[in-house]
């Protein structure tokens, strides 16, 4: 069997504490990426300790097909438009709670979900804190593919160094049939709230991975053991 990693047991520990915020009956919405895999493998064990809840959203086909392997009761938005909780990771998290996701390619149904949640917990390890977002990780822009060229000079003009995101050299394509530009800021985002206006209004765009202000905790694992970080 292979060895945990350091920064695995760290999503394992987050994953852990996150699903202690669920409770009976509730309906759920479930992220995507390996910090939320970690969760499903948590839920799932409180599942079989007793806990029933009434369905759980799931917000990419990979996570809809670990929660239903793991016997996690699925339901949709068509069924259920306002959800209890939702939890997902993120690939940065500022001091504000201010998140960049979309690393994996499900932002937009990932903000859907937490849109349409009550409450939104976003959970990690220590390496996904940052000071500034846009320091570590791209920035992506779900974008129509009619209009890419076009969303691609406008972000240019925005200051970003731009990429089409590729997968095994192909275009990479998201389940909602649009494409991924990557935004690369040198010195990182100077003020979030404006930029994700800015994009926004670009005709083409179909959402920021930009979540700002919808996260009311943070869960980080990290060398020392469990953190819980408040919206500010």
């Amino acid at each position: 069997m292979q060895q945990e990693s350091e920064q695995d047991a760290w999503k394992r520990m987050a994953g852990k504490e996150a699903v202690n915020y669920i409770e009976p009956g509730m309906v759920i919405g479930i992220g995507s990426g390996s910090t939320a895999a970690h969760m499903l493998h948590a839920l799932a064990q409180r599942l079989r300790d007793g806990l029933t809840i009434n369905g759980a959203v799931p917000t990419s086909q990979a996570t809809r097909q670990l929660a239903a392997s793991l016997g996690i009761p699925l339901t949709s938005l068509d069924d259920h438009p306002e959800l209890d909780l939702a939890i997902d990771g993120a690939d940065e998290i500022d001091p504000r709670l201010f998140l960049i996701k979309g690393g994996g390619g499900a932002l937009l149904r990932e903000k859907i979900v937490a849109t349409a949640s009550r409450r939104f917990i976003v959970i990690g390890d220590s390496t996904k804190l940052v000071s500034k977002l846009g320091s570590t990780a791209p920035l992506p822009i779900e974008t129509v593919p009619f209009g890419a060229a076009t969303v691609y000079r406008s972000l240019e003009k925005l200051g970003a160094s731009v990429q089409l995101r590729q997968r095994d050299g192909k275009t990479f394509i998201t389940v909602n049939s649009n494409v991924i530009l990557d935004c690369y800021f040198a010195n990182g985002i100077e003020d979030a709230t404006i930029l994700d206006l800015q994009i926004r209004a670009i005709v083409g765009v179909v959402e920021t991975g930009l979540f700002l202000r919808m996260a009311e905790r943070a869960i980080i694992g990290g060398a020392s053991g469990v953190e819980v970080m408040l919206q500010r």
